[in-house]
């Protein structure tokens, strides 16, 4: 009992069930809406095969008389068929006829009998009796003529009518219990292994995931979906784990020179320009600390979507070529060599701000990392469209990144240069990831032999994420 509630607890189930209660509804009422109007057409063709059948008699009675009738009746009698023919004084005993004895009172009323009545035929025992509607009128003599038909033939259709209703709501009946228990079984087993996979999901199985057994059903549908968002919250979940773990580290050396600068300030009896120049330091400190919680912040709110409703149409020509000229006094006085080659009357959906950041952080990566040992850095800026994308590559002449570290580059906190000696916090490809999957790009890394080729490829029209 506790299994069959399950089973029916499952909509599979249950939707079976209506659809199958509507079916036999509809099925009987088409059935009995066709038997009906079937036994209506026989019943009017009795009629006017009862009427034309008197028209004919009263004829024939006109012409030769009772005892012309009477004969004619006797002759109409011995004929095979189902027409009844009844003669009768004005007493009601039967004078002439194929019947040998009929329910009491039917003659005694004109006009069409108003139910069906009992007969019984020469030649058949008392036992088995007949039915038949039949109409009674009255001779000019005073007696009585009724003429008739055996109902057999449609009661024989309603019989089988009745049999194959019968035989075809118990076939549905048997075919809907047996499709009900297979349907209820498979679905309470996928929903059982559901329920199991999610209690152990749910007991700190990060790794389990829903069973999927490949038929492309609903449950598969189902199962492949929340599958992809477990996926993507273990992939988050790691993310958390590796950025607390890298922001401890980071933040843990700044944070203590902070400290130790505080605590020898306050230690010493140095004059006020050195606590001065100690108070301008901390300062320089607190600055970084203060970019690299922007950096998050901002890599977080790209993330997750929430600038989606700032998305304009931007001339992202122009955009690189602002950021491109911010960055010209910084490579003059670096002794860089900057060169570009910008395709004018770009546009693309976007974000202004997130555009101009990304590219100012591969030109930073560039400036800090992309310079050879000789010092003769040189840095390429380029924006070309390549059909329905815009690929934006910043190129350098540096020590360039392993194949095997591109991919692992774009994690926050990611620092290659594993002393730690030169500024940053890791954070900058990562955010430059984070606006190409915003804006249904990608960021990718080729060598530039020498050098690395860092490009922001983006699509030109405005299929952004929503």
């Amino acid at each position: 009992m506790k299994r069959l509630r399950s089973i029916l607890a499952i909509t599979s189930v249950r939707l079976s069930i209506a659809y199958t209660l509507i079916f036999g509804i509809l099925a009987v009422v088409i059935v009995m809406y066709m038997t009906n109007s079937t036994a209506g057409i026989l019943r009017k063709q009795i009629s006017e095969s009862v009427n034309n059948e008197l028209i004919q008699l009263n004829r024939y009675y006109d012409r030769a008389g009772i005892n012309g009738l009477v004969l004619r009746l006797e002759r109409l009698a011995t004929a095979p068929g189902a027409n009844l023919y009844v003669v009768a004084d004005p007493t009601g005993r039967i004078i002439a006829g194929n019947v040998r004895e009929i329910d009491t009172g039917v003659i005694d009323r004109l006009g069409w009998t108003q139910r069906p009545f009992d007969y019984t035929r020469f030649g058949h025992s008392g036992d088995r009796e007949f039915q038949a509607v039949a109409r009674i009128v009255e001779l000019p003599n005073g007696m009585r003529l009724l003429v008739g038909r055996d109902l057999g033939e449609p009661e024989r259709f309603r019989k089988v009518v009745g049999r194959a209703l019968i035989l075809s709501l118990g076939a549905m009946l048997v075919l809907g219990i047996l499709t009900w228990f297979l349907i209820g079984r498979r679905a309470l087993k996928r929903v059982e292994m559901v329920s199991r996979s999610t209690s152990r999901i749910m007991a700190g199985d990060r790794d389990e995931r829903l069973p999927i057994s490949g038929s492309g059903d609903e449950f598969d549908k189902l199962s492949t979906g929340l599958n992809n968002m477990l996926d993507r919250i273990s992939l988050l979940d790691q993310g958390l784990r590796n950025v607390s773990d890298n922001i401890a580290h980071d933040l843990k050396t700044p944070l203590t020179r902070l400290r130790n600068k505080a605590d020898a300030v306050l230690r010493s009896k140095g004059k006020v320009g050195a606590y001065r120049k100690t108070l301008e330091e901390m300062i320089e400190d607190s600055d970084q600390i203060i970019k690299t919680f922007d950096a998050l912040l901002m890599i977080s709110r790209v993330e997750s979507g929430s600038v989606a409703a700032e998305m304009t149409t931007q001339d992202i020509s122009a955009i690189v070529s602002d950021v491109v000229e911010f960055y010209e006094p910084v490579a003059e006085e670096g002794g860089i060599s900057l060169t570009t080659e910008i395709e004018t009357g770009i546009s693309l959906k976007g974000n202004r701000e997130l555009l101009s950041q990304a590219l100012s952080n591969l030109l930073d990566n560039a400036f800090k990392y992309g310079q050879p040992e000789d010092g003769s850095a040189r840095i390429s800026i380029s924006l070309k469209r390549q059909g329905a994308n815009i690929r934006i590559c910043v190129a350098d002449n540096g020590p360039g990144i392993p194949v095997e570290d591109r991919t692992r580059v774009t994690e926050r906190f990611t620092r290659l240069e594993l002393s730690r000696n030169k500024p940053g916090n890791g954070l900058g490809l990562s955010l430059v990831r984070a606006v190409a999957l915003q804006h249904s790009g990608m960021l990718e890394f080729a060598d530039n032999e020498p050098g690395l080729r860092a490009c922001l490829v983006l699509p030109t029209g405005d299929d952004v994420k929503p």
